[in-house]
């Protein structure tokens, strides 16, 4: 150990009969358990409220695709510079877009990437909201409608970009590391 809180060490209790259920599904369909994860794994209530908020940003129904959601983790955490989200939500990209490419230039910078104007709303958006919150006008909104995305769209857009810009926060808190397989993923 390196004297810094990692992830691992978090979860040093023993872990409940549904966390160690949760982590054996994660293993199973995953490969792996996502360090996250293991960091909430500390309190049952926690963990079950990020997962809960987690699975329904990135995996519910939205009218955003599973794709274009994992380019907002990846802008959002960009602008953060957290290394755990652009680790994991990179290859992510990489993954769900099967280009190697595309995930390396979301990470890197997302206006390099040959996106949709539509996309390149979405992101310009996140990115506002990240930077600038109190900046966001009914011009911002107008533009993501005229990009043709509904209102439905736009919280979901919102309620990612702000996932993980709590996530990126607490990531950077507790010096969380990504898992060493997200690197060698869809590559």
């Amino acid at each position: 150990m390196t004297g810094k809180i990692t992830a691992l060490d978090l979860a040093s209790g023993e872990l409940s009969e549904a966390t160690t259920a949760y982590f054996a599904k994660c293993q199973e369909k995953l490969g792996l358990v996502p360090n996250v994860l293991r960091a909430y794994a500390f309190d049952d209530k926690k963990l079950r409220a990020f997962t809960d908020m987690y699975n329904d940003l990135m995996l519910g129904e939205s009218g955003l695709t599973k794709l274009e959601r994992e380019m907002i983790a990846v802008a959002v955490s960009s602008i953060n510079h957290c290394y755990y989200c652009l680790t994991a939500h990179g290859a992510a990209v990489r993954q769900l877009s099967g280009d190697p490419a595309l995930g390396e230039m979301m990470v890197m910078n997302f206006r390099a990437a040959d996106l949709s104007p539509k996309q390149t709303a979405m992101l310009e958006f996140a990115v506002k909201l990240t930077e600038e919150p109190a900046k966001i006008v009914e011009a911002d909104r107008a533009a993501l409608r005229q990009a043709g995305f509904t209102d439905r769209d736009i919280w979901d857009i919102a309620s990612t970009a702000a996932f993980f810009n709590m996530s990126n926060r607490v990531a950077a808190a507790i010096d969380m590391r990504p898992n060493d397989e997200y690197h060698a993923m869809a590559r």
